[in-house]
């Protein structure tokens, strides 16, 4: 694996171990955190450590026709248990999926440094976010992350209440699907696999990045 020094060009994906480990860099600069984006790169690390860079093989992504939404999910909406929204309050999104607890995680992931380069990114108009508001206007869930071309490539999200993260990421498909390809999910879960996400080789999905 490789140390990227400043401004060092990523290697190709096939470089990547086992585990989609590509290269490692000191910071996250913001130039190369948009170039990794368009060759499927994302960053994942721990506070601390080095920036780690994945590109995994295969590759967990939802294509918009196949979302499946279960009975008990079609019953909040038809409930109108909550409302939706996208990008009208990024920074809360981010700072709530930071602080949320995940079985299995030392800490989080989604350090100041993320924060900091999502917003910039966000700000460019190529990071974004869906909130999830229950009956009295209160932010209880949420996802975000970044669109390159017609691929929304899903970062976090979070839930304060039940099925709040699940509708969120729902509606959103809903709503996008004919503006997008496919919702990178990066990485097999049990949760994005009930909603009709499925793993594919990379080199396929590299593919909807041109």
């Amino acid at each position: 694996m490789l140390f990227l020094e400043r401004n060092q060009p990523f290697p190709p994906a096939e470089m990547a171990d086992s585990d989609g480990i590509l290269a490692f860099s000191m910071s996250l600069e913001l130039p190369r955190l948009i170039t990794a984006y368009h060759l499927g790169i994302f960053p994942w690390y721990n506070q601390g450590e080095p920036v780690i860079w994945w590109c995994p093989d295969p590759r967990m992504v939802l294509f918009p026709d196949e979302l499946k939404i279960s009975k008990s999910m079609k019953k909040v909406f038809r409930d109108e248990t909550f409302t939706f929204t996208i990008n009208k309050d990024f920074l809360g999104v981010m700072k709530n999926c930071q602080k949320i607890y995940r079985e299995g995680q030392d800490g989080t992931w989604i350090t100041q440094e993320i924060i900091d380069n999502y917003v910039k990114l966000h700000q460019l108009g190529l990071a974004h976010s869906v909130e999830v508001w229950n009956q009295e206007a209160e932010l209880v869930g949420g996802l975000y992350g970044v669109k390159i071309n017609r691929v929304f490539c899903g970062e976090s999200m979070f839930a304060k209440e039940s099925n709040a993260s699940k509708a969120g990421f729902i509606w959103f498909v809903q709503k996008m699907k004919d503006h997008l390809d496919l919702i990178d999910c990066q990485v097999y879960t049990k949760h994005l696999a009930s909603l009709g996400a499925r793993l594919i080789p990379r080199k396929e999905f590299l593919k909807y990045l041109d």
